[in-house]
């Protein structure tokens, strides 16, 4: 017998009761959406999945902490949560360092195309790396990890127009910046 996976907001209310089972649904339903936000912002498989599990130990301490009566869904709220914490990760280590692994490649490849392609790849991940917090945190929820500019901000807790803002500096320094590898 089949049955529907309950909405996010059922699930939450199940937590608030201590609903274990609840909450591991939860987590297997989003935590590869939240752990590719976090390893875009830290570029580090060990901090987005430690940041990851914060954010859920968090839910998990105190799920009443989202109120579906604001008007937020729950995913919206949760990139607010991820964001706050990638963002408070990045303050406390001051350097930020991007590496991409390469991964290994078939002979028959074109491996100089490749070479070209993750260099790129990298450079442009280098200078997002560099935008200012905000900036870059406009720029990853928007196009990486898709979501409609009202979303976007309210995950960041601006107004649209501020996001639209944040994202054109962002677009704007990172072609100035990308011409010079030319």
């Amino acid at each position: 017998m089949a049955t529907e996976s309950p909405d996010d907001e059922i699930l939450l209310n199940e937590i608030k009761k201590g609903n274990g089972s609840a909450f591991a649904v939860l987590v297997k339903r989003h935590s590869g959406k939240y752990y590719g936000l976090a390893y875009r912002y830290t570029a580090s498989r060990e901090e987005a999945e430690d940041i990851v599990q914060t954010a859920f130990v968090k839910l998990w301490e105190n799920p009443y902490a989202w109120n579906p009566q604001k008007g937020a869904k729950f995913t919206t709220w949760f990139y607010r949560i991820m964001v706050n914490l990638c963002l408070d990760r990045r303050k406390k280590r001051k350097a930020f360092i991007i590496s991409e692994s390469f991964e290994a490649r078939d002979e028959n490849q074109n491996q100089e195309r490749d070479v070209a392609g993750n260099e790129e790849k990298e450079l442009l991940a280098k200078e997002i790396a560099a935008l200012p917090s905000r900036q870059k945190a406009a720029l990853i929820l928007c196009f990486y990890e898709n979501l409609s500019h009202e979303n976007a901000a309210r995950a960041m807790n601006v107004s649209v127009k501020a996001l639209q803002s944040l994202l054109m500096r962002a677009k704007t320094t990172l072609k100035r910046k990308m011409q010079r590898y030319l």
